[in-house]
């Protein structure tokens, strides 16, 4: 499973991650000191990669950031080089080639919360070759694996106008101020 230098291929991290999901699981539910090691861990391991990345060019941060594993660790942590955005978007304008190639295209349409919106325009000569489905799911696919933090990626179909969602702010979300209380 490990090549030479004891590093360790693609599917054997896959599956490590896996495990460690299944794992992480069991551990949610279970109190005591097990799962605050891990959560310590994790953020003493987020510390040294920020430290890492603090030291790093552009350059070098930018070739960590294009590694899958090391992204989403950085993801992760929050010292991501690259906003969500332009991760996101890259991630779309890789695809779009093949899209074009079925009849297609993909229009980059922005994020709006944890949501990326991408436009999917089959064509006038309804192009995609009725595999918009398809289409669709490597779409979110690609966003989301450079851009996890997101929870969904939506297909909005050519022609169609977004509506904007009502204003909606949860109550939970509202912090009281605290009123300084006079001197007396």
């Amino acid at each position: 499973m490990a090549d030479p230098a004891g590093r360790l291929a693609d599917p054997a991290v896959e599956a490590r991650l896996a495990r460690l999901d299944e794992v992480l699981a069991g551990l949610e539910h279970t109190p005591g000191p097990a799962l605050e090691a891990v959560r310590l861990l994790t953020e003493v391991y987020g510390e040294a990669l920020a430290r890492v990345l603090d030291g790093a060019d552009e350059r070098l941060g930018a070739r960590l950031a294009g590694d899958e594993l090391v992204g989403h660790l950085m993801v992760l942590h929050g010292v991501h080089p690259q906003p969500l955005a332009e991760r996101a978007e890259r991630a779309m304008e890789r695809l779009r080639p093949a899209v074009r190639e079925r009849g297609g295209d993909l229009t980059w349409a922005g994020v709006e919360g944890e949501v990326a919106r991408v436009r999917l325009d089959s064509g006038s000569k309804g192009g995609c070759g009725g595999g918009s489905a398809d289409i669709t799911a490597a779409v979110r696919e690609a966003v989301l694996a450079v851009a996890p933090e997101l929870t969904e990626v939506e297909i909005l179909p050519d022609g169609e106008e977004r509506k904007a969602a009502p204003a909606f702010v949860p109550l939970n979300t509202i912090k009281r101020r605290s009123v300084p209380q006079e001197a007396g």
